[in-house]
């Protein structure tokens, strides 16, 4: 079992972070809006992985359709944005089956009737994502929501299918996946299909208001970007001999501890931050350099580091500062500033909070105020479904792939600096060809786990100078 200090919060956290559903179980009779009434008007969606962001996903999804969750905003803001219309889950995926029996009770709890998902339509196993969407119809959603080593294969067969996407961050572990996601978001985009990506703070109103200021010049030229993500930390136990070592690594709340799984701690964590740089900048980083490591005495088995500190070098020679640190005891923090060269501010807060501001200087003080968006309206994670669902019904393009799966090479680039101790181009990263796992796609039960732990339960870390990630 994982020792942490504490848990790895899920930004799907299906409960916690979903205020309509803070009494869901008094939902028991749910309505739809008369938006579409025919029944051909119905999207049907088929979840992907079933923990707390599969379903805060799905969540999100009957919202933007317009499901009544004791008032009328949902039908309200659905009218308003196209997005409107009945919307259904008809098929679930997932490697547990006590993961799928448990997420089905918590969304028909929550969504009623809206959920019609019966035990033949609920798949386990590794081939279960390839049941789950065929129960879908061309021009349904598939709702991506395991870890990054899956995405590409699941994204892949979900465009064969014809299928709409929204797929969760993140989308790659390594420079071969993003190959992939490539080249799938160019196949949906030749057949018109529609794809959303979990990157949520692309979606926030307050930063996009922010964005239109930097671009007016409001802040001037853009020198420099900070982003920080500093908590208690995330140490896993030894690997406990006799188990299922594959399934071990995928059980809940472990993949981000291994780099073939999930990209590892610093991209499960850092990948919003690191595309909130990459948005301000309206760029791509040229080159990446940085170091990291663990404190001396760590217990930890996992492969993550337990600090990561990276430059982001652009074309005009300006830089961008990301900074994760997870070790207890120490300061803590979570936001990104921007730096102009006629005043700073700050682009986002604690747990992605919209707290955009700009200062009339580069003091970042209270009391310095100069300007502050107006509040949000619509959370984010609400938002990107709000878009996809209206660019489907009102047939407009809407493919966030490319922009996605770039951010997600700038995370890999400057983890794999840190991991090589090499400065790493984007062209070597974009070019770059490997991969952590190169058989993904054929893993069964039985399969040997892509990475095997040593005599003592530990995990092979990242050594600079040695290890190879591009």
């Amino acid at each position: 079992m994982s020792t942490n200090p504490r848990p790895l919060a899920s930004r799907r956290d299906f409960i916690k972070t979903t205020s309509q559903f803070a009494a869901a179980s008094a939902l028991a009779g749910v309505a739809l809006p008369h938006v579409h009434a025919a029944e051909s008007h119905t999207i049907q969606l088929a979840l992907i992985g079933c923990g707390g962001r599969g379903c805060g996903a799905v969540a999100n999804a009957m919202s933007a359709g317009g499901l009544v969750l004791g008032d009328d905003s949902g039908t309200q803001r659905a009218l308003m944005t196209g997005a409107g219309g009945p919307i259904k889950l008809v098929a679930m995926a997932d490697l547990r089956q006590d993961r799928l029996d448990q997420s089905h009770e918590a969304l028909t709890r929550a969504l009623g009737s809206a959920v019609d998902v019966p035990p033949d339509r609920r798949f386990r196993g590794f081939d279960a994502y390839r049941r789950a969407m065929d129960c879908l119809r061309p021009g349904d959603v598939a709702v991506l929501a395991t870890h990054a080593a899956f995405r590409a294969p699941h994204l892949e067969y979900a465009i064969e299918k014809g299928l709409h996407v929204f797929m969760e961050k993140d989308f790659a572990a390594d420079p071969g996946g993003v190959q992939r996601i490539l080249r799938a978001g160019e196949a949906a985009e030749k057949k018109n299909l529609k794809i959303g990506a979990g990157l949520m703070c692309r979606h926030s109103s307050a930063r996009q208001a922010m964005i239109q200021k930097i671009r007016d010049g409001a802040m001037g030229d853009i020198q420099l970007i900070r982003a920080y993500r500093m908590d208690p930390g995330y140490l896993m136990g030894p690997f406990p001999k006799g188990q299922n070592e594959l399934l071990w690594q995928l059980s809940p709340g472990r993949p981000f501890q291994f780099l073939w799984a999930s990209g590892g701690i610093f991209i499960e964590l850092m990948i919003h931050q690191i595309d909130e740089c990459f948005w301000i900048k309206d760029a791509w980083p040229v080159a990446a350099h940085g170091v990291g490591g663990r404190y001396p005495g760590s217990t930890d088995c996992s492969q993550n580091l337990d600090s990561y500190s990276i430059e982001y070098t652009f074309a005009d020679g300006t830089k961008a500062l990301v900074t994760g640190r997870y070790i207890p005891n120490c300061h803590n923090d979570f936001a990104t500033f921007v730096h102009g060269t006629q005043c700073a501010g700050k682009f986002s807060g604690n747990i992605h909070a919209p707290t955009c501001w700009i200062a009339k200087d580069q003091r970042l003080e209270p009391g310095n105020l100069a300007w502050r968006p107006p509040k949000e309206t619509v959370n984010p994670w609400q938002a990107e479904w709000d878009v996809l669902l209206s660019a489907i019904r009102q047939d407009r393009p809407h493919n966030e792939a490319r922009r996605a799966a770039l951010s997600n090479l700038g995370a890999i680039m400057g983890r794999a600096a840190v991991h090589t101790g090499k400065v790493i181009t984007w062209d070597e990263a974009l070019n770059s060809k490997f991969q952590f796992c190169a058989n993904v796609d054929a893993l069964t039960e039985n399969s040997p786990a892509p990475v095997q732990a040593d005599a003592q339960g530990r995990y092979p870390a990242p050594i600079p100078g040695q290890t190879v990630e591009i």
